[in-house]
């Protein structure tokens, strides 16, 4: 259960470099914004338990680990109110690694992962089209990701 936190400056300090470097010691960060380590990991601890901080990841370069296609599919739901089973559904297809329920043309806007056409072929026509709910889909393939970022928590 996420518990309800006034965020102060230093918090949002904290935030954006762990998004910047979350490789950087509890020691180094609290130097630079002129804290103590312990403090730091107070601060640390504090926001994992509001559930604003989820953790640490590993940036890989998927392209170099064998991963050559990536996709975005717009989903369109027979109706609204399937979203939750469709959802849970998505859930268990390890490919899509994010799904955003959206306004516009589509109900729903997954990005997919694959290793080549063949993988992604697989999984539009053998998985995700099978999934009750789910009235048709629209697939676009990335040719090329230009950057990726965080967004600025804190004023320069």
């Amino acid at each position: 259960m996420a518990v309800k936190l006034n965020l102060d400056k230093l918090d949002l300090q904290i935030i954006q470099h762990m998004m910047e470097n979350a490789e950087v010691s509890y020691a180094d960060l609290g130097k630079k914004l002129y804290v103590s380590g312990g403090t730091i990991h107070v601060r640390i601890k504090k926001l994992e338990e509001a559930g604003i901080v989820k953790g640490t990841r590993l940036n890989a370069d998927l392209k170099m680990l064998g991963y050559d296609v990536i996709a975005f599919i717009g989903i369109y739901l027979k109706e609204s109110s399937l979203y939750d089973s469709v959802a849970r559904e998505l859930q268990k297809i390890p490919e899509i690694v994010r799904l955003n329920y959206t306004t516009g043309n589509y109900s729903m806007f997954a990005e997919i992962v694959c290793k080549d056409i063949s993988q992604l072929r697989y999984v539009l026509h053998d998985q995700l089209q099978k999934i009750k709910g789910i009235e048709r889909t629209e697939t676009f393939i990335s040719l090329e990701e230009s950057f990726v970022r965080n967004v600025k928590v804190v004023g320069s």
